[in-house]
C-alpha cells in the first residue's frame, strides 16, 4: 500500500510539473487600415495548427495569441501568414515558461529551434517575456540594434536561430 502511494504521488508530480513551453504572444501588425484586413489575417493565423486562441485589439493592430498547450510553436509561419495577408510584422512579444529548461551560454533549444538570449544577465525561471528581433520580426531600426549592420540568420540542423530580447 505504501509503494502504491508512493506511484501515486510521483505520477501527480509528473503530470503537473511545468513543461517549456511557449505559452502566448503579443503580435503587432503595420498595414491594417480596416477591420475587414483584421478579421482576414485573424483567420490565417487561427488556422495554425499550434494557435488555440487569437483575441484582437484593432485600435493597435495587435493579436494577443494563446499557444496550444504541448505543441510546439512556429515563429516563422505565423510571419508568412501576416505577410501572406499584404502586411508585416511590428513585434512580436512572447511568454516562454523557461521551467525545466536547460540554458547554456544564453542559448535554448525548442522544437528543431535555438534561441539565442541577448541581454539575460540572471538565471530564468516560470514565464519570461521575449522580444523577436530577426529581420521579418521587428522593425529594421529593433534589428540592427541588437543585432547590428549585417544580421546573420544562423540555420540549425532542423531549424534556425531566433535572438531574443528580454
Amino acid at each position: 500500500m505504501k509503494t502504491l502511494k508512493i506511484y501515486i504521488i510521483l505520477f501527480i508530480a509528473t503530470v503537473t510539473a511545468a513543461k517549456a513551453q511557449f505559452t502566448k504572444a503579443e503580435l503587432q501588425v503595420s498595414g491594417l487600415t480596416c477591420s475587414l484586413c483584421a478579421r482576414t489575417t485573424e483567420k490565417s493565423l487561427k488556422a495554425l495548427p499550434f494557435v488555440s486562441e487569437i483575441k484582437p485589439d484593432l485600435i493597435r493592430n495587435v493579436y494577443f495569441i494563446t499557444f496550444k498547450n504541448g505543441v510546439p510553436v512556429d515563429f516563422e509561419q505565423i510571419s508568412k501568414k501576416v505577410k501572406s495577408s499584404g502586411f508585416s510584422v511590428n513585434y512580436l512579444k512572447t511568454t516562454f515558461n523557461f521551467d525545466n529548461t536547460k540554458v547554456a551560454d544564453n542559448t535554448f533549444t525548442y522544437g528543431d529551434n535555438n534561441y539565442k538570449l541577448l541581454n539575460a544577465d540572471k538565471p530564468l525561471t516560470g514565464p519570461v517575456v521575449l522580444t523577436i528581433v530577426d529581420q521579418g520580426f521587428a522593425p529594421k531600426s529593433v534589428t540592427k540594434k541588437h543585432l547590428g549592420k549585417n544580421p546573420e540568420e544562423t540555420p540549425t540542423a532542423a531549424g534556425r536561430t531566433y535572438h531574443l530580447a528580454i
